[in-house]
This record gives C-alpha cells, sequence and structure tokens, in this order.
C-alpha cells in the first residue's frame, strides 16, 4: 500500500483531511473512525491517522473526490465541539500507532469472603466448618510450639558464636561483565542497528574513527578511540592563530540564524518537509526512563554540530556541510553517544550532567573544522538553547535539514539511517521524560505537554550554562594567554618603529 501525501486543518466543529490519490474511483473510498483513530482506504492507497483527541461520524461529516486535482477531502466532526487538535502539522505523529497501554495481569475476583446466599445454611455444613476452625487452632498451636523451639536454638547458637567469633571477612562481589554471545555490537538510535560499517574498508569514510573495528568496539573503547583522535587533530598554532586574527569569527558571533529570527508565530512546514516527513519511521519508540533521557542528550550534540555548520556558512550549504556535522557528533564519527551520569536521575537533568554532554561537542569544534574558537563554541551553544526553547517544531524542522544534507551524500547518509530518521520521528511523537509506561488513560495530547515542557527546561539550563575552558583539557588559558602577550609586544615594537620613523623624518 501507498501512503499518500496529505495535509490536516481544523476549524471549530470539525477535523479536515485533503488526500492527494489521483486516479481513483470515489465510490471505492473506504473510511473507518474508532475513536481518535481514523482510516482511508481507497487502492492503492492507505491512511491511518491517530489524532490527540477524537472524532466521530455524523451528519455534519463528509467526503468529497475532486477527480481534476485529485484531492480527496474527508471532514469529520470533533466530538467535543469547540477543542482545540493540536500538532495536526506534525505529519509524522499522526502516522504514528496507538501508543501501547498497560494493563494490570492480576485480576481481583473479590475482595471478600466467600458467605453462603440464597437458602441458609444447613446444621451438618456449620458442624463441618466447626471442625475445620478446630483442626486448624491445633495445626497453629503445634506450629508456635515449633517456632518457640526454633528460636530458642538460633539464641543458643548465636551465643556460642559470639563465644567463639565465627565471623569470616566479607566483600562485596564485582559486578560481572554483560555477557556477549557475538563479537558483533549494537548503535545507533536506542541501540537498534548494526551492519552498517560491516564493509566500511570499501568505502572512503573520513569521518569514522573506528576503523574496520566499528561493528566490534565496546562502548569503553568508543569513548577512548573518540578522545585520542581529538587529541591527535588538536593543534595548539590554529587556535592560536584564530584567537589573535578574529575579525572573521567576530562577524559571525554576530549572525542570527533565521529560525530563530522569525517569530514561530505562523509557523508552517514547506511541501519538501511534509513529503519528507511522510518517508520517516512509523515505531513506537519503548525506551526505558534512562535511555529515553539519554535521547534529550545526544539531541543536544546534534544540535549543537547543526548550529556550527549554521553559523560557520550563515545557512549557506557548501561541499562540506555534511563532513563539517558528522565530524562534529561524536554520536556519528566515533559512534559515542553521551550517557547520563546519575542512573538514578532518570526523570531529571542537572547542569554538571549538561557539561559533560557539551565538552566533548566544544572540542571537536576546537579540534577538526576551519574555524576554532572557544567563543564561537559558546554562541552555538546559545543557538542550542534558543532552539529547544523554540519548541519541537523549530527542532524538527533542524533535524530534517541535517537529514537532507547527510541523504544526499554518498557515504555519510549511513548517520541518516541509524539516527536522524528515527530522531525526526521521536522528537514529533515520543519525546518525553518516560516512554512505553503509559497509564492506559494518556493521550497523545499529554505526550505533546511532555515534551514541550522538557524542550523547555532544557532551554532554559542550556541558556544559563557556563563551559569551564579547562574542561577542554589543552591549556586554552594559557594559549590565549600567550597569544595576547605575543599581540602586546607586536604593537609595541610597532610603536617604538613609528616613533623612529618619525624622528628621523623630524631630523
Amino acid at each position: 500500500m501507498i501512503t499518500p501525501r496529505f495535509s490536516c486543518t481544523q476549524s471549530p466543529n470539525s477535523v479536515i483531511i485533503s488526500i492527494y490519490c489521483p486516479s481513483i474511483r470515489a465510490a471505492d473510498v473506504e473510511i473507518n473512525v474508532d475513536d481518535t483513530l481514523v482510516t482511508v482506504h481507497v487502492n492503492p492507497y492507505y491512511l491511518r491517522l491517530n489524532f490527540t483527541q477524537a472524532v466521530v461520524e455524523d451528519e455534519d461529516s463528509s467526503a468529497q473526490y475532486d477527480p481534476s486535482s485529485g484531492v480527496l477531502t474527508v471532514t469529520l466532526a470533533k466530538e467535543i465541539k469547540g477543542q482545540e487538535f493540536k500538532d495536526l502539522d506534525l505529519l509524522a505523529k499522526l502516522l504514528a500507532p496507538r501508543p501501547t497501554t498497560y494493563q494490570p495481569v492480576i485480576e481481583v475476583l473479590s475482595d471478600e469472603k466467600n458467605v453462603a446466599t440464597g437458602d441458609a445454611a444447613t446444621g451438618d455444613d456449620l458442624s463441618d466448618e466447626m471442625r475445620k476452625l478446630t483442626l486448624e487452632r491445633e495445626e497453629i498451636l503445634r506450629g508456635k510450639n515449633h517456632v518457640i523451639h526454633f528460636v530458642n536454638y538460633i539464641l543458643i547458637s548465636n551465643a556460642a558464636a559470639a563465644e567463639n567469633d565465627w565471623q569470616l571477612p566479607q566483600e562485596i562481589p564485582e559486578a560481572l561483565p554483560p555477557l556477549n554471545i557475538t563479537a558483533q555490537k549494537r548503535y545507533g538510535f536506542l541501540d537498534m542497528y548494526s551492519g552498517y560499517f560491516k564493509y566500511v574498508s570499501h568505502i572512503e569514510n573520513e569521518v569514522n574513527e573506528l576503523g574496520m573495528d566499528a561493528e566490534t568496539c565496546s562502548v569503553l573503547e568508543r569513548r577512548q578511540r573518540r578522545i585520542n583522535h581529538e587529541d591527535q587533530k588538536w593543534d595548539e598554532e590554529h587556535y592560536m592563530a584564530d584567537y589573535a586574527d578574529d575579525e572573521y569569527i567576530r562577524e559571525l558571533l554576530r549572525w542570527e540564524h533565521p529560525h530563530l529570527a522569525n517569530s514561530t508565530h505562523g509557523f508552517h512546514y514547506t511541501e519538501d518537509e511534509k513529503l519528507a516527513m511522510l518517508g520517516l519511521p512509523r515505531k513506537e519508540y519503548l525506551a526505558t526512563p534512562i535511555q529515553q533521557h539519554d535521547l534529550y542528550l545526544t539531541l543536544i550534540t546534534l544540535m549543537f554540530s547543526y548550529a556550527y555548520e549554521s553559523r560557520t556558512t550563515q545557512c549557506d550549504l557548501t561541499s562540506e556541510s555534511a563532513w563539517t556535522i558528522s565530524s562534529l557528533t561524536p554520536a556519528f564519527s566515533a559512534l559515542d553517544p553521551p550517557k547520563s551520569t546519575s542512573p538514578n536521575m532518570a526523570d531529571d537533568f542537572i547542569a554538571e550532567e549538561l557539561v559533560a554532554t557539551l565538552v566533548p561537542s566544544y572540542r571537536r569544534s576546537l579540534a577538526f573544522p576551519l574555524y576554532r574558537s572557544f567563543a564561537l563554541a559558546e554562541a552555538c551553544q546559545k543557538d542550542v538553547a534558543r532552539l529547544f526553547l523554540s519548541g519541537k517544531r523549530n527542532l524538527v524542522r533542524c533535524l530534517l535539514e541535517m537529514k537532507n544534507i547527510l541523504d544526499h551524500h554518498d557515504v555519510y547518509y549511513v548517520y541518516s539511517k541509524i539516527w536522524l530518521n528515527d530522531f525526526c520521528a521521536w522528537v514529533q511523537v515520543c519525546a518525553r521524560l518516560v516512554t512505553g509506561y503509559l497509564h492506559s488513560k494518556t493521550s497523545l495530547q499529554d505526550i505533546s505537554t511532555f515534551s514541550d515542557e522538557t524542550f523547555t527546561k532544557l532551554g532554559n539550563l542550556l541558556i544559563g550554562l557556563k563551559v569551564d575552558k579547562n574542561l577542554i583539557g589543552w591549556g586554552l588559558i594559557e594559549l590565549e594567554e600567550a597569544t595576547e602577550e605575543a599581540l602586546e609586544r607586536e604593537s609595541d615594537s610597532d610603536d617604538v618603529s613609528d616613533s623612529d620613523d618619525e624622528k628621523d623624518d623630524s631630523d
């Protein structure tokens, strides 16, 4: 079946679905409505939409087909008139399946003791009950005697043990390493992927820092290789040169991203963006709370790479754009996404954790691309904070732009496959603090509220966050001081030479 192009709008009392399905027979259209779920089928097209609120078929509902334009317009009444349906422009959210609900697996049939109903109990039944109670009482008394004897035995044994000090030194056993039944490791979004780097030796992937070991490296090995590669690529002279001659970098710092300069009021996706959203995965991401937490941290690093690429090119894409994004993202180049530093705080974010998330992005922005400036990295961090504060629609637009850049690259498209496709869908549909553990009454409207609140919380934390230069580990403060001293000496020597020239002219 083919998923047709579609769009959704609303009036105070109805939802209007416009479906582009040319060359069909209007009599063959089948429309089913089940609470929030709407399906439209006409060969060869099939569309299933899951709204945040319920719709109904009544006398106000209708379906009209225009053969000249090929557009089928379905109008469905809202169950509650005047109710606002949010996120009708997030197509991936509408196409996603219903969230899984979990019902109790134990059913309580009755919380009362069985009692005789109807006719009164006979005398024999009462006699039997009395005999059973008597037997149970005797069993309880015998059990108490056994317990008393056992307790006395324990007390005597403990006394003997105290006299002889029967105690051996004990140590907490070390945790066993995870059991791996295969050498192949998983990676990507929620560790769902493998095999994408099996033939990496035949591909010119310049950003892959794991080489032919990408399929077998453990998480710790990936991180160590990433750090070692960053240290190897770090160039003190390049950093000092950009620090001394920063005229163009100051110009980049003054630039403002158009997605942030334009108001989100009246936000609309373009037709190309809508078409891209139709091709996104339609999955239910059953992440644990800690996995969900880590996805938010990874999203921060993705947005940092996007912000750096956008700011340094001023949204004018170059042939190096895909390389820049892939090189600056640890989850791409080393398959090393950030992990939570506080597993017991999966439902909250702390400043120290966000700093640890940003440090690798800062390091990579100072070691790999053309413009290497700490002030530029700080500006990118502020861009990330403002993008989070602007809401998930702007975030989705940025992710779609990154996806478009990588999809059109012969090599780096693989990172779109294992990361960006799922992120584009996840941000629209599932982004919230706890995924997969929904109450049966949790609605898509509640999920949308959770995700917006989380993005706002992260944006407010990031906007005031300060990354210490000492955390980068390359002596940035000392290099900047040395550069300033060299500039001062050069300035003094120029002043002396100018004064000598003036003296010679006067003579």
